[in-house]
Order: structure tokens, then sequence, then C-alpha cells
């Protein structure tokens, strides 16, 4: 199959030992238990198209070798998502990265899957647009990747997550049928591709809502306590505002961040992004707290260090970065969220610092957890699990392999169906569906 690879016009095929080991892996290592998992997955191969063109016969050749294939975009991802369990062929989606258009009316923009978020969002404020929703790893993440992997991070505030409606208006995507296909699907039918890990049809284009741009600007808030520093974020998220970022950070998480040029503090601390008319009802609402608002400026003018690198998992990050011995958890915390808090550091202490973000969960405001995990290992991570889930917490959990054991912990019929319907032999990325059966 090697040499028919490299008969294909517009595709580079990498066979060295160093390609094979970089490009079969992501940011898994933030977990422990997926690090021991996935440590042998590597590909036989790795191709990276110029074309649609080029991915369909791809496609084809791998279907007819019923030979796995796996997607991959920049690698950023935590959940192993590019990781090809039963080796086969990494095919690098990077190539594809033309933004195709934007609508001068509505601000909707059609863009390949391989176009990084940074370059997407350049274009797209250029126009007055932005994008809604973007991780933290907005730099070197590829929109494909966030759509078939993501499932909110900065903008959750404001727009609630991915698979909410409204966000994904439409795919390109190549089948591995028989003879694949490249398919136009409409936002009902891109629906089950979303969040799905590229394991049912081959993302190559989207669609997406835009946003009217803002300048926003940061502020960080430090509080009296950690109670204050809850009750603040909860009261800014349900303030008549437009917020883009609201990030509440326990005071030992702060101490270990980057500190640039912030405040120096050992307080509990808000992170926001809020547009220009904002900056003063949060001075209204913090100093009604007895906190302590710092204005930065204007996020454009922060030149790379500004505080969305320090928000969602890049708080993670840089944690880890100070000691592997850091992993985390995510969860969407259970009302009134403070007794939560408060029985989980009880039990846990020092081994959990608490991380939360601000979102929107089926139009209600929320506060969702990234907490910091001192790895024990793998009984106590169960332990403390169970305990979150007896007290009401809804686990995302991101030390499982599979789709489903990432996202609810339940089996989505609609991504079985389409895997059934794209992917019949079962070889995009097999066992990483668990609902699926060939």
């Amino acid at each position: 199959m090697r040499s028919e690879l490299t008969a294909i016009s517009g595709l580079s095929v990498l066979t060295e030992p160093d390609d094979l080991e970089r490009y079969s892996r992501d940011a898994y290592d933030y977990s422990p238990v997926l690090r021991e998992r996935l440590a042998d997955c590597r590909a036989d191969v790795v191709v990276r198209p110029d074309s649609v063109d080029a991915v369909v016969q791809v496609a084809g050749l791998c279907r007819r070798h019923g030979v796995p294939l796996t997607l991959r975009g920049s690698g950023t991802g935590n959940y192993g998502q590019c990781v090809p369990l039963e080796a086969g062929v990494v095919m690098l989606m990077s190539h594809l990265r033309s933004v195709r258009a934007i609508d001068p009316v509505t601000g909707d923009v059609t863009v390949e899957c391989g176009c990084l978020l940074k370059d997407l969002n350049r274009e797209l404020v250029a126009q007055g647009r932005q994008l809604r929703l973007m991780p933290s790893t907005w730099r070197s993440a590829t929109i494909g990747g966030f759509i078939a992997g993501g499932s909110g991070g900065i903008g959750s505030v404001r727009w609630g997550f991915l698979r909410d409606p409204g966000h994904l208006l439409g795919l390109e995507v190549v089948t591995l049928e028989r003879e694949p296909r490249v398919l136009q699907l409409e936002a009902s039918e891109a629906e089950a591709l979303n969040h799905a890990y590229g394991t049912n049809g081959i993302l190559t284009a989207l669609t997406l809502a835009t946003a009217p741009s803002i300048a926003w600007q940061e502020l960080v808030v430090d509080c009296p306590d950690w109670s204050t520093a809850v009750e603040l974020a909860r009261r800014c998220c349900a303030a008549a505002i437009d917020l883009h970022l609201c990030t509440v950070l326990e005071a030992a998480v702060v101490e270990q961040l980057p500190q640039w040029d912030l405040p120096v503090s050992a307080k509990d601390r808000l992170l926001l992004l809020v547009a220009p008319d904002a900056v003063s009802t949060v001075h209204r609402l913090a100093t009604a707290a007895g906190a302590v608002v710092t204005h930065l400026g204007s996020e454009a003018d922060r030149h790379g260090n500004g505080l969305k690198e320090l928000t969602w998992n890049h708080t993670t990050l840089h944690l880890r970065q100070r000691d592997s011995a850091w992993t985390y958890l995510q969860m969407l915390l259970p009302q009134p969220e403070l007794a939560f808090l408060d029985s989980l550091k009880q039990s846990w202490g020092d081994d959990l610092l608490w991380h939360l973000e601000g979102v929107r969960q089926q139009g209600a405001q929320r506060l969702a957890a990234l907490p910091l995990v001192r790895w024990r290992g793998a009984e106590a991570l169960e332990r403390l699990i169970q305990q979150c889930r007896d007290q009401g917490a809804l686990i995302f959990n991101p030390h499982e392999l599979t789709v489903e054991g990432g996202g609810l912990g339940v089996i989505d019929g609609d991504q079985v169906a389409t895997k059934h319907r794209f992917d019949p032999a079962g070889l995009l990325n097999p066992g990483k569906l668990g609902g699926f059966s060939s």
C-alpha cells in the first residue's frame, strides 16, 4: 500500500521513525492513565494531503486494503484523539487551511479543517467579526481539531458549548465507503460529527457562525477569600454585560502561574475578558464585595501574554510545567457550588486545587471546574471521581480512552449511526468510538 500512497499527487508520505513517533501523539500526557495506555501506539505510515482530492484517494486506499486511518490536526488535544490505537495510517490535515468564504451579511465563515484558529480569527477580525469559541491552545490548534475533539473554552461563558445548535452550520466530509464521497452536510446532519474525534467522517471544511468583533478588556480581580471569589464570579456571569471569559483561581494556583506583568497577589483571583462598556460594572460589583480590580487594558495590546494563556487547560499546562505530578479533572458543578467545593477541599486538602470557569449550559449560567489533582495513583483518582459524582457533579473524564468516556459517559446513538453510514468498515481510528460495532 505504501507504494500506492507515494503515487498520489499532492500527498507527502512520511516513514521516518521520528515522524511516526511525533505524529502518533497528542497532549495526552496530561493524564497518567492515558500515558500508560497509549505509550506503544504508533502509526505505520504518516501522510499529509494538500487537497481534498488527495484525501479522497487516501480514504479509498485505506478502505480497499482494510487499513485503519486516524486524523490529526495540530495534536493539541488532551484525550488521545489522534493516537492510532490500531496503527495504520495517520493523516495530517494541516495543509488544508484556506479560508474559503466569509459572508459579508451574516459573518458565517467557511474554512478548511487545517486552518489555525489564530489565523482564522485574524482574518475574521479584519472583517469586523471574531470566533465565538476557542480553546486556550488557540495559537496552535486547528479549527478541524477543535470541532472534532473540543467541547468549549474561551467564550463558553457567553456562547455555551460547540455542540449547542447555532455554532456549527455545515460540514464538508469525506466518507470511507467502498467508493469515498465528498459530502456537503447541513447543520442537522453535521451535529453527529461534532466532538466525535474524527471517528465517523473525515472533516475537510466547516461552516461556522461568528460574532461581532469586540475589543476585549482584561481585568484581574483579587478577592478577600474563596467564597467571595466564587460569588463574585456568579454575579459577573449573571450581569447584563458582554463577558467573554470568567476564570476563578484558588490562591495556591495563582502563585504557581506565570506572573508576567500581573499584579502580585496571594489572593483568590478572577480573570475576566469584558467589553469596554462593562468595565465600570465589574468595578462596582467588585468594590461591593471587597475585591480589588486591576484593569490591564485591551487584550490586543498584550503581545502574547494575555489572560487567555492562563485559563482553561493552559492553567493545567503551566502547573504541570512546574510539577509534572499534577493532572486534572473536568466537571460541571452542582448548585449551590460552595458547599460542594468546600466538601471536596476538606477531603483532599492540597492534593486538589480549584480552577473554575464560567459557562453557559443549556441556556443557564453555570460554573464548570478543571481542578488540579495531584497524582496519587489510579485508585485515588477513581475515589475522587466517585465522590464528585456522589455529590452531584457531572464528570467529563479526561482519563478515558473513548469518545463516550470523555463525554457524558453514555453512547451517542447519532454518532454511532453516522459512523455506520460514513465508515461502515469501522476504519476511522477503530476502538475510539466505544458504541460502534462493525
